[in-house]
């Protein structure tokens, strides 16, 4: 059980973390000069379904692979949500394969920024053990 709190914990975590990283590349109008329609606001309503959705895929480091390579562990495991994100989520919200609806280069972008929540929860994962 202790497992699974770390691994919801630190995939949380992976999750705010992402969060702010795609927020602030809005903000700062990094994704408009991309051509990436992201620029999210920072709020609640936004945020929560974000992080426990981080926590449920974080889920996945208990998988027993690359377990002597956390960062490795952590890039292959991002790609799991990066595949629901761009062929379930961005289809069922019109906005076509890959989000391609919203910029040549968002593919890119959400494959980077799941990365981002990879790393930071392997990292947070080796680091509560």
């Amino acid at each position: 059980m202790r497992k699974f709190l770390i691994f919801f914990a630190a995939g949380c975590l992976g999750a705010l973390v992402n969060s702010l990283a795609i927020w602030l590349l809005g903000d700062q109008g990094i994704t408009t000069r991309l051509g990436i329609a992201i620029a999210p606001n920072l709020t609640p309503s936004w945020l929560y379904p974000r992080i426990v959705w981080g926590g449920i895929w974080g889920l996945l480091f208990v998988l027993p692979m690359l377990t002597s390579r956390p960062l490795s562990k952590g890039l292959v495991l991002s790609l799991f949500p990066t595949a629901v994100q761009l062929l379930l989520i961005f289809p069922q919200a019109q906005k076509g394969l890959g989000g391609l609806e919203l910029g040549l280069y968002t593919p890119i972008l959400v494959l980077v920024i799941n990365g981002v929540w990879g790393v930071t929860t392997a990292l947070t994962i080796r680091y509560a053990r």
